[in-house]
């Protein structure tokens, strides 16, 4: 597996990129469309073995026939790629070219259709998440500010109000009734004397 795998990337791919390279560098036309022809292949192939590997590799030397179908692919003296493409790939793409740029031209037209989609509902979504996230942090924010303001105000006017805690109520009170009783109960004896 390991073999397969290493002599596919060297042989499958790095050495006709290396020498689709040349070609390009050379602006050799006839080089130009020989590995064009291999990648189209290769593209099929690699799309080919994703399936049989999943239902073909139990068959016995499944691995070692992948690599020779490479090396015949790539093979100068078979030229299995332009073979293949000038018998199969080429007859066939010309007859459904129509229908597969139509297919391509809905699918990229759905896509966007879709993006455009999700990407409205995602902004709907975190707009909607940012104003309760708002709306709570405000909510908070406004008790602890009430919370606040209440005490600073009973302190602020010094007397017994309604909006002041009971407890403060109680120990203002009960500070000031004494003073009131002593001076009352005087005040009571003076009065008293007087009458």
């Amino acid at each position: 597996l390991f073999v397969c795998f290493f002599s596919r990337l060297i042989f499958g791919t790095l050495y006709p990129a290396y020498y689709s390279y040349k070609a390009v560098k050379s602006k050799d036309i006839k080089e130009y469309v020989k590995w064009m022809m291999y990648w189209i292949i290769f593209a099929l192939f690699t799309t080919a073995e994703t399936f049989t590997d999943i239902f073909l590799c139990w068959f016995p030397f499944y691995y070692e026939l992948k690599i020779a179908f490479v090396a015949w692919l790539l093979s100068p003296y078979t030229k299995g790629s332009s073979l293949l493409y000038r018998k199969f790939v080429h007859p066939t793409l010309s007859s459904k070219e129509k229908e597969i740029d139509d297919c391509l031209v809905q699918a990229k037209d759905r896509s966007y259709d879709a993006l455009v989609h999700f990407g409205k509902r995602g902004l709907n979504v975190a707009a909607t998440a940012a104003v309760m996230a708002a709306s709570k942090g405000q909510g908070a924010l406004s008790e602890r500010l009430r919370s606040f303001s209440m005490q600073d105000l009973s302190t602020i006017r010094g007397d017994s109000s309604s909006t002041v805690p009971p407890s403060v109520t109680v120990r203002t009170s009960s500070k000031q009734s004494q003073p009131k009783t002593s001076r009352s109960a005087s005040e009571g004896t003076g009065s008293s004397g007087k009458c």
